[in-house]
């Protein structure tokens, strides 16, 4: 006896050592599969037991004895055959397999919304199964950053963006196009932030061409945009790496909502900025020669300005600066005009004397000209 309790005991803390579950779990486990085996047994000998009929199984926790009671009558047969415990055995694997599952889901709901690492293991048309080890989840294709090539046994991160109940049962929801995805990121990357020396305010995103955060400081003499940057820009670039090269902007967050937009629009510059708080609107004038700048390609820049701020931006220019292919256009061709100096009277002097000198040999040429060739007489 004393070697079957012993085996009975080993056996039970392996499988509960193994799955990480409670050994009270697979106690109850196994007395469910032992009532599912006892119906089915009895509906092959031609006994059909009504639903309604309560079938209690108790096994012995040290000898692993079994027994099985209706009306708190013994009714255990002799031996449950061999469907009997084939049956038993797959109720077991099912039970042990969900409750490895729930436990599973327990550990991963403490970790939703923080970064979890994982392998693509294959593709379920657009959306991608992951790998994280103990189980799988998925990325749905509105969760993929546009245009990321991915491949098989490639290791990534994502955000555990929320666990969701499906027909089939929990599923683990995973994200690489969420806009929380660069938060974190930059928390992992930047200590100032996990200290909270650093906070970053708001985010606006479109996931694999451009972001814009707003980091604000509470700790003084701590530069938050030169805490997220870091030396040589290392900070910034390790996050812009893992996001495929997707441009990320950092902004100094501003209590004054005009300058923090006058920032947001950044690389333009001198920008006028009026605001209408009851309909949430931000007029913004700028020169000419910053106003593609400001509105950015396809108006990507105006588009995360008023995501990052919650306004409605209108961007105009004010007609002062000009572009220089309008310069170039504008450049005259004309040579200069040379402004004449009046006389003095030296110069009119030699003047005078230069055309009298000028008229004098004139005439000398012309009478020079008029004689006649003498001839000699013979």
């Amino acid at each position: 006896m004393q070697t079957a309790r012993t085996e009975f005991s080993q056996a039970l803390k392996a499988i509960a050592q193994e799955r990480g579950l409670n050994p009270d779990v697979i106690i109850e486990t196994i007395k469910q599969a032992i009532i599912a085996a006892y119906r089915r047994d009895a509906k092959e000998h031609g006994e059909e037991i009504p639903e309604e009929i309560e079938v209690v199984a108790k096994i012995d926790n040290v000898t692993g004895e079994t027994k099985v009671f209706i009306d708190n009558k013994d009714v255990t047969p002799p031996g449950f055959g061999r469907i009997a415990a084939q049956t038993a055995k797959q109720v077991i694997h099912q039970k042990i397999r969900e409750a490895e599952k729930g436990a599973i889901m327990e550990e991963f709901e403490e970790r939703v919304g923080a970064l979890v690492s994982g392998l693509i293991l294959r593709f379920d048309g657009p959306n991608v199964r992951v790998d994280l080890g103990r189980t799988e989840a998925i990325m749905p294709a509105e969760e993929r950053i546009p245009n990321e090539r991915l491949n098989l046994n490639q290791r990534l991160t994502f955000l555990l963006k929320k666990i969701e109940e499906t027909p089939r049962g929990r599923d683990l929801v995973l994200s690489r196009a969420d806009p929380e995805f660069v938060v974190k990121l930059f928390a992992r990357e930047v200590p100032e932030i996990a200290s909270k020396a650093v906070e970053i305010k708001s985010i606006a995103r479109e996931a694999g061409v451009r972001t814009k955060v707003t980091v604000a400081s509470s700790q003084q003499g701590v530069d938050p945009v030169g805490s997220c940057v870091g030396q040589k820009g290392v900070r910034v670039q390790a996050v812009t790496n893992e996001i495929g090269g997707e441009r990320v902007d950092v902004i100094p967050y501003s209590e004054d909502l005009a300058e923090l937009i006058k920032a947001a629009l950044s690389p333009a510059e001198n920008l006028v900025v009026k605001l209408n708080k009851k309909t949430k609107t931000a007029k913004v004038t700028a020169p000419e020669d910053q106003l593609s700048l400001a509105i950015g390609r396809d108006g990507q820049n105006v588009r995360l300005t008023a995501k990052l701020t919650g306004f409605r931006i209108e961007v105009e220019g004010n007609g002062e600066a000009v572009k220089p292919e309008e310069l170039k256009e504008e450049v005259k061709t004309e040579e200069p005009k040379i402004e004449e100096q009046p006389e003095t009277e030296v110069e009119k002097v030699e003047k005078k004397e230069n055309v009298t000198e000028d008229t004098q040999s004139d005439q000398k040429s012309e009478n020079a000209g008029s004689e006649e060739p003498k001839t000699e007489e013979n």
